[in-house]
């Protein structure tokens, strides 16, 4: 009994010491424990407060460079506006509006017959704010034939549709971004977001431990999910790299904590829409929904419906994987996805799901809208003009808008009709196709907006820029400057002197120079304006050396070519190398009647508060007087209706009037033609870059693209009204000088007022010879053995003829002959 007791006594002791033992190793454990845990604590706490100033410091500043926004012309609609049917629909089409039968949303359009109804967009110019209207457009043959408000009846005077963005300018960076505030995101964007990327959004404090477990257990079963909040993708995006490990994944959760304790939901998720990545467009990052609505749909993000959005959401499992333009069907398959998920979350009807399912995904065209976007060429003039005429500190703000004269539908005709018309002349010489380059610049005559550039025949192409780059000799685009140094001399010469189309040969630069003409002919004393019509060079060389070197080229100066030129007697043909950009300039000067704007491509600069950004001035120059540029341009139009530009009477219609001149250099190497109308002042180059001869003349090659861009913009006559300086007279038609009665064939012509011929034309049989008696000092000599006028005895008399005071009239001065 006694070893009973003390067995119990015992095991007791033991029950005890054991209780002990266990007692003192938890209550040890949980020592250790709650110190580790207070050391976790406390070394979580540091880290969140050695986080906490990168986090919230970069999430309150400033959170995106944002790039500057460069934005074409507006189109301008008015009553009488030489605006097409077909010109408004591509534009509509190119700002990403969307055609339907009745348009009750911003940015749909309908159309029936010559009536077209749209719903356009508001938006923020430099000179003021054009606001959301109905539109109710009719058209007639010339344009626009009334305009009004769809709604209330009333007639509208002018509608500025908003211009389209052309491409984007970054500060430092290839990242890009709309960005959208709080208000600005729709609710059915942040409904399909929450839905499908974060439920508890509003619910959790920056990491949601349910949908974690939730992940893990769908991960462990087979099914991968993520379970990353909203917060912890926005810190990933705006803080990581994308490295995948648990110390990148437990600093994301510390630091979306802390973004979570500090900011307002509303904030995060505005962030999030503003950051998120969406694609790529060659160098530029696509990043928020803001610029992805655009990137993909062409329109803005307040106007996507329900499949777009999904779509859109959708794409953030994988940008890449799912891109609708390189991978429809899976983008297609995953946008279905997210429909699926608004279905059972009960956000939308079973009946709005079918129809958002068997929805097209409705993707634009990629327009590639990086740093050059679609237009290289015109960009990379907007960024010189930019250094040109800005200061360098009012450039480095970010959010500028750039609002520039480029006009997307005369660029859309430039780039239609070059490369067409290119390969058909590569098959005519029989040259290895893409052989032929070619460069264009189109610019406005009376303002120097340039309005559209090709740098290539394939214009998207962002490699060497020919319209700005490209010096090329110029041939007999130079021969103007030359007539209009000598039109500007009335006393010497008018429309109708004659000039020696001759041979001669020249001492240039050491060796001798015998220039010819393209037909290897000669043609005698021939009229100034035939010998501009014709393009004879010989007779231009005999003007030009009698006018003097040093003058023709201070015209060509004052006309805008701002190069330093040798004074050769080859300049005289085109021994000039220039640019298509600095041949425009010469062009616009002549066809602004003598006005030299400096060409621009930038009309207003505003920082991202809308203020305008403080340019350099540009002044407009006066190049020449009004009369001579007049007699001028009445040469060059008879240029197209009579002389080497011909053709294009065979492509436009006669009463346009065009004025221009062709241009071709030795072994017809360059091919040009320099044109204008009332409304556009274009030339083109066509050659080659290895230089080898294009076997095309100006005539044959640039003229044939001149009239390809030409045809479909419709140009507005080239109507001449003759300054105060100028009087009509009427002459001979052969030889130019005055007439008195019936024996001749006459025509009026223009003459600086003072200036018009003195002489009467001979007529053969006539009774009038006392008064060539008179002004020829006898009748003999009058008429070579031919019958034709003898000139040169003219000329021999020319200082005993009656002078014609500035100012008399015509009959003033044969009455002062017979008194």
């Amino acid at each position: 009994m006694a070893k009973k007791v003390r067995k119990r006594t015992v095991t007791k002791r033991k029950k005890r010491r054991s209780r002990k033992k266990r007692g003192a190793f938890f209550g040890a454990l949980f020592k250790l424990v709650f110190s580790l845990g207070l050391v976790g604590v406390l070394l979580l706490a540091g880290y969140m407060a050695y986080l906490y100033p990168t986090v919230t410091g970069h999430f309150e500043g400033q959170r995106w460079r944002v790039p500057a926004r460069v934005y074409s012309r507006s189109l301008e609609l008015y009553v009488g506006a030489p605006v097409t049917r077909q010109q408004l629909t591509a534009k509509l089409a190119r700002l990403g509006y969307r055609k339907v039968d009745n348009p009750r949303h911003t940015g749909e359009w309908a159309i029936n017959g010559d009536r077209l109804l749209v719903r356009s967009r508001g938006f923020r110019f430099w000179d003021g704010d054009e606001p959301e209207q109905y539109l109710d457009v009719h058209f007639g043959s010339t344009g626009v034939s009334r305009l009004k408000e769809k709604t209330s009846g009333k007639d509208l005077a002018i509608v500025r549709l908003e211009p389209m963005e052309i491409g984007s300018i970054y500060p430092s960076h290839s990242e890009d971004r709309v960005i959208l505030s709080s208000g600005e995101i729709p609710k059915l964007l942040s409904g399909t977001l929450l839905a499908v990327e974060d439920k508890r959004f509003y619910q959790h404090h920056g990491v949601d431990p349910i949908g974690l477990t939730r992940a893990v257990v769908q991960t462990l079963m087979g099914n991968r999910q993520g379970g990353s909040t909203i917060t912890q993708q926005l810190i990933k995006n705006m803080y990581l790299t994308p490295r995948r490990d648990m110390k990148r994944k437990f600093k994301e959760a510390v630091m979306a904590l802390i973004l979570d304790a500090k900011f307002e939901k509303e904030d995060i998720l505005t962030a999030y829409v503003n950051e998120i990545y969406l694609g790529q467009d060659g160098n530029r990052g696509i990043h928020g929904f803001g610029l992805a609505s655009y990137f993909y749909f062409g329109a803005p993000v307040s106007e996507l419906d329900l499949p777009r959005t999904a779509l859109l959401v959708g794409m953030l499992k994988g940008p890449s994987q799912y891109n609708p333009r390189r991978n429809p069907k899976a983008a297609t398959k995953r946008r279905n996805v997210v429909l699926s998920v608004l279905l059972d979350a009960g956000l939308i009807s079973e009946s709005q799901y079918r129809s958002a399912a068997a929805a097209p995904l409705g993707i634009t065209a990629a327009k590639g809208g990086g740093d050059s976007g679609r237009y290289p060429a015109f960009m990379d003039l907007v960024r010189r003009q930019l250094r040109r005429d800005y200061q360098p500190e009012d450039l480095n703000s970010d959010g500028l808008r750039i609002f520039t004269t480029f006009d997307p539908w005369v660029q859309q005709q430039v780039e239609s009709a070059t490369d067409k018309r290119l390969q058909g002349l590569e098959k005519q010489k029989k040259l290895p196709k893409g052989k032929l380059q070619s460069a264009t610049v189109v610019v406005t005559p009376q303002d120097g907006e340039v309005l559209a550039i090709s740098g290539d025949r394939q214009p998207a192409y962002a490699g060497f820029n020919r319209a700005l780059d490209a010096t090329r000799p110029i041939g007999s685009l130079v021969k103007p400057a030359v007539y209009l140094t000598a039109l500007e001399k009335p006393q010497l010469f008018s429309l109708v002197t004659r000039l020696s189309d001759t041979r001669l040969t020249l001492e240039q630069n050491g060796k001798l120079w015998e220039p010819d003409n393209y037909d290897k002919e000669e043609h005698g004393a021939v009229a100034l304006e035939t010998a501009l019509a014709k393009s004879y060079n010989l007779a231009t060389v005999h003007l030009g050396l009698e006018l003097g070197l040093d003058r023709v080229i201070d015209k060509l100066h004052s006309l805008g070519v701002s190069q330093k030129l040798n004074p050769f007697p080859s300049l005289l043909l085109g021994a000039v190398e220039l640019t298509p950009l600095e041949v425009a300039q010469m062009y616009q000067s002549i066809a602004s009647g003598g006005f030299r704007s400096p060409l621009r491509a930038i009309r207003d600069v505003l920082d991202q508060h809308g203020n305008p950004v403080q340019r350099y001035p540009l002044t407009v120059n006066r190049a020449s007087q009004p009369g001579p540029v007049y007699l001028l341009t009445t040469a060059m139009q008879k240029v197209v209706s009579e002389g080497t530009s011909r053709y294009l009477n065979s492509v436009m219609p006669a009463h346009l009037n065009l004025a221009g001149k062709t241009g071709t250099t030795d072994n017809l190497r360059d091919s040009w033609f320099a044109g204008f109308s009332s409304d556009y002042v274009t030339v083109v180059w066509v050659g080659r870059d290895d230089n080898a001869p294009a076997g095309l003349t100006g005539a044959s090659g640039a003229l044939r693209v001149w009239g390809d861009i030409m045809k479909p913009l419709n140009p507005r006559p080239l109507e001449l009204h003759p300054p105060e300086t100028i009087e009509m007279v009427t002459v001979d038609k052969e030889t130019g000088l005055l007439v008195n009665n019936d024996c001749y064939e006459v025509e009026t012509r223009p003459f600086l007022r003072g200036y018009a011929p003195m002489e009467l034309a001979p007529c053969a049989g006539g009774s009038i010879d006392g008064l060539f008696d008179f002004l020829n000092g006898g009748s003999k000599g009058v008429l070579d053995k031919n019958g034709h006028p003898d000139f040169e005895s003219w000329d021999n008399r020319q200082s005993e003829r009656p002078s014609r005071k500035s100012g008399d009239s015509l009959g003033d001065f044969l009455r002062s002959i017979f008194d």
